[in-house]
């Protein structure tokens, strides 16, 4: 039954993802139609881990108020708002509104869904569970990116409008899946939907954060959403500047997710505690030389820049979530409010990324500058990552 109960949870978060990347693909026609440049483009686009960020601490009491099933259903709902409400936007602002309300959404599922991976596994399985339900918003990525241009919009009559209320609609179905299967007795026994833990408290933060090796996590955790954002929303518009015409560019776009999937499955059962440092450095490094790399026009180097910063994207998250969680000071009864803080943390570098690269490719003209902004920002992460390692080392 625990599986199950993971499918739903992996359900709602392939939505998640699905609505995340929506919005990626449609770039050009939404900003001719409302008259929006690439900078502020950017802003709407990193609307919403600023909402994410406001609501995370709200959505924790919440979810000990409500529990995680009903939090997962209003999660659900609140995204599949934020898509019907896209598709109405008449003008640049009420986008930006509508984008915000899906940061609402976010915290719900990211604060619930550690919180039930935590109670149904442990151990090895907890690693493998994490994994499998990571490859959800990996594979809603996909498909949006891939099928959005080549599919979605000739069925709807080419009409990025109409493209938002479907995605809206699937969004709102995943939830009532989710709710069903949470609502089968076998699996409210097995979840214990109200037990376990220590309640969400603003001095359980504090306790937490305190701790210098969280606060380096921490640090990292803002410039990995800050490469992992800025990409997702900026990758197709990249490709597109490098002469791709909007399908190809999606279905391109997608091969890092593709890789994604691959890398959040294999990398973090490989990172065991003994080389886990050296396999983020290692990680971070795959995306220093992504951000090289795609700055070429097209051919093998530019399949390498997609395919390590797949590899980057899909297991640097988890990883960087393994060590907070392994963190020795952190009490086992703190772990769900940990992973609460890390995505609070690092959803600031969601909100940096794309209006860093919006802005930066306003200025240039093109996705030069945006590219040594990453570069840069995955040299911040090495050094950060070093001075980790000497600090775990002096234990």
């Amino acid at each position: 039954m625990r599986w199950l109960i993971l499918l739903g949870v992996w359900l709602i978060y392939f939505c998640f993802g699905l609505t995340i990347a929506s919005m990626a693909p449609l770039i050009g026609p939404i900003s001719a139609e409302l008259g929006i440049g690439n900078g502020l483009m950017g802003a709407i686009l990193g609307a919403w881990p600023l909402t994410y960020i406001l609501a995370a601490i709200p959505c924790g009491i919440l979810l000990d108020r409500l529990g995680a099933r009903r939090m997962l259903l209003l999660a659900a709902l609140v995204m599949a708002a934020s898509g019907l409400a896209r598709s109405y936007a008449e003008t640049p602002f009420q986008l930006l509104l509508a984008v915000s309300l899906f940061g609402i959404g976010g915290p719900m599922i990211s604060v619930g869904a550690p919180k039930i991976i935590a109670r149904l596994f442990q151990g090895k399985d907890r690693a493998t569970a994490m994994g499998v339900y990571v490859t959800g918003p990996y594979l809603g990525g996909i498909l949006s990116l891939s099928l959005t241009n080549s599919l979605v919009m000739p069925l709807v009559g080419d009409d990025w409008r109409n493209v938002m209320l479907v995605y809206a609609f699937l969004v709102g179905l995943s939830g009532f899946v989710w709710f069903g299967i949470a609502s089968l007795p076998a699996a409210r026994k097995h979840g214990g939907d109200e037990e376990g833990g220590k309640k969400f408290n603003l001095a359980a933060f504090l306790e937490i954060v305190r701790l210098p090796e969280v606060q380096l996590i921490l640090a990292m955790s803002i410039g990995i959403f800050f490469i992992n954002h800025g990409l997702n929303n900026w990758l197709p518009e990249i490709l597109r500047s490098h002469g791709f015409s909007a399908v190809d560019a999606g279905f391109w776009a997608a091969i890092p997710s593709s890789i994604g999937i691959i890398s959040a499955l294999v990398i973090p059962r490989l990172a065991i505690p003994e080389r886990r440092l050296t396999v983020m450095a290692a990680l971070f490094g795959f995306s220093l030389l992504a951000s090289v790399l795609l700055q070429v026009t097209a051919g093998p180097l530019l399949v390498a820049g997609l395919i390590l910063q797949g590899m980057a994207r899909g297991a640097m998250m988890t990883v960087a979530i393994l060590l907070l969680m392994e963190t020795p000071r952190i009490p086992q009864e703190r772990l769900g409010l940990a992973g609460g803080l890390f995505f609070t943390f690092a959803e600031i570098g969601g909100v940096m990324g794309p209006v860093t690269f919006g802005v930066l490719s306003d200025v240039s003209g093109g996705f030069v500058l945006p590219l040594v902004a990453m570069t840069l920002m995955c040299s911040i992460l090495l050094v950060i990552l070093a001075r980790l390692r000497a600090l775990l080392a002096r234990g």
